[in-house]
This record gives C-alpha cells, structure tokens and sequence, in this order.
C-alpha cells in the first residue's frame, strides 16, 4: 500500500514539472523614460491653408507607463520653437499685411497610448507596433516678433486693443491647454532599448499663438511712431501708399484656434520587466 502511494504521488510530480516547463511565459512591459528630439510647425491666421515651412526644433522626454502588452499611460515634456511669416504666403493680401511671430513653447501633457499590437522587449515575434495616442497638455507660449533688428514681445503691447480695451477686449494668456492626437511606431532593439517615431498634432485653446485674431483697430488709437504702432500693422514695410490696417478690417480669424504639430524621434530605456503566464 504504502508503495503504491509513492509511485502514485511521483507520478504526479512528474506530471505536474513537465507541464510547468512546457507552460508558456511571455515578458510583459513595466514602463520605459526616454528622449525625443524633432521638428515643430504651426498652423494659424498666418498660415491658413496649413503650409508646411521651415519648421522649427523640438524636443522632449517622456515617462510611459504600461499596462500589458497594448496599453500604456505617458506623461510628456515638450519645449519647441514656433513661428511663421506672411511673406511665406501665396495670398496676395497676406503678403501686402506683412505680420509675423515667434514663440517658445513648454508642454507638459497627459496620454493614454495604444498599440495595434502586442509589444514585448527581447522578443523577436513582437518586436514593432504601430500605436495611436489622444491625451490632453497645458503649455506656455509668448509671441514676439523683430522690429529694426530687435526682439520686441506682442502681448504686451496690445496690437488689437487689448490694453484700451478696445469692443471689451482682454489681455491674452500665454497658459493655453493643448490634446494632442497622433500616431506613431516603435521598434525594440534589445531587451532594454526601444527607437520610436511619432507625430502628433496639437488642438489648442488660444487663437493668440501668433498675436493675431480679430480686427485692427486702426493707427490712430497707437502713440506715433510707438513700437505697437509699428507692429500692429506692417503693411507700411511692403507699400507705404496701401495701408491695410485700417479699423475694422480683419486681421486675423477669431472664430478658429491656432494649432501646432511635433513629429519627432524617440529612444526609450525600458526600466524591468516581468514574467506572466500567457493566457491559454
């Protein structure tokens, strides 16, 4: 009696190793931190038909949180470069208004990322994934501009009434909140390195990224000569014979917000990851 249990019971270990050992497991993904360095470009009352032009720098760095094989939550940190001309335009009248800007944008954001398939570092069957990402960034931004070789900021300045007041116009801030939505790839080149691309495009709430929205108010309402005056109209520098910058004409398009878009390269260190049964 007593052999026959042994034999029983090591029959039964046996067993129970062999399906231990053919049991699949598959890593799945912690988190990764990493970089990105890229380009930024703007999309506005300056650049109405979404022109793509001399874009400028960006770059970032991101923690990203995963959940699973297809899910992961990031935050991000962006500085980038913005600016456009009116001289970059085919528009005729836009040429003849003569505005420009540039600004400084520093972002932080919020996004969920989702990948269209299973990604797993060190595995050579999962190693690359499309993904999508949506999530929702506050940003700062100050819109300047040259005037006879000097930097000269719009906001202060008030080149659409807003210090007087003009048809209860306010000040501006240069706080604006951002969701940004696009896609990218990511590919793993070892267990602990991933290289990325993405580009996302950036729906804001300001129509002030470049200092321009509604109508002119017209030069008399500026002192003389005064560095507002100069700027909120430089139609003057193109044929001082055609003022354009007459009261209520427009000026810019209040009733669309300013946007932006960042496509940029990403290396990421994964931080651990772990071992999970694979479902069967």
């Amino acid at each position: 009696m007593k052999m026959k249990f042994l034999i029983i019971l090591s029959v039964t270990l046996v067993a129970l190793n062999a399906s231990a050992q053919n049991e699949r497991y598959e890593y799945v993904q912690k988190g990764e931190f990493g970089i990105t360095v890229g380009a930024a470009h703007y999309f506005g009352d300056l650049n109405t038909r979404a022109a793509i032009n001399r874009p400028k720098p960006a770059v970032g760095a991101f923690f990203r949180k995963q959940f699973g094989n297809y899910v992961g939550l990031r935050i991000s940190a962006h500085y980038a470069q913005l600016g456009y001309s009116d001289t970059y335009s085919k528009n005729e009248y836009q040429k003849s208004r003569n505005l420009s800007f540039n600004s400084n944008i520093w972002e932080l954001a919020l996004q969920g990322d989702f990948n269209f398939f299973k990604f797993i570092p060190g595995d050579p069957y999962y190693q690359f994934t499309p993904y999508i990402t949506l999530g929702i960034g506050a940003f700062t931004y100050d819109p300047y501009a040259y005037l006879n070789g000097k930097k000269e900021f719009l906001r202060p300045l008030g080149t659409e009434g807003q210090l007087i007041g003009y048809d209860g116009r306010k000040q501006y801030s240069t706080l604006a909140i951002c969701i940004p939505l696009g896609v990218g790839i990511k590919y793993n080149i070892t267990d602990r390195l991933n290289l990325s691309f993405e580009i996302a495009h950036r729906f804001t709430t300001t129509d002030y990224l470049d200092d321009v929205s509604t109508t002119y108010i017209g030069a008399s309402r500026f002192a003389p000569l005064s560095t507002a005056g100069l700027l909120q109209d430089r139609s003057y520098e193109i044929d001082p014979d055609n003022i354009i910058g007459v009261e209520g004409r427009q000026r810019g398009w209040s009733k669309q917000r300013d946007q932006y878009i960042i496509a940029e390269i990403g290396l990421s260190l994964n931080i651990s990851s772990y071992k999970c049964p694979a479902a069967k």
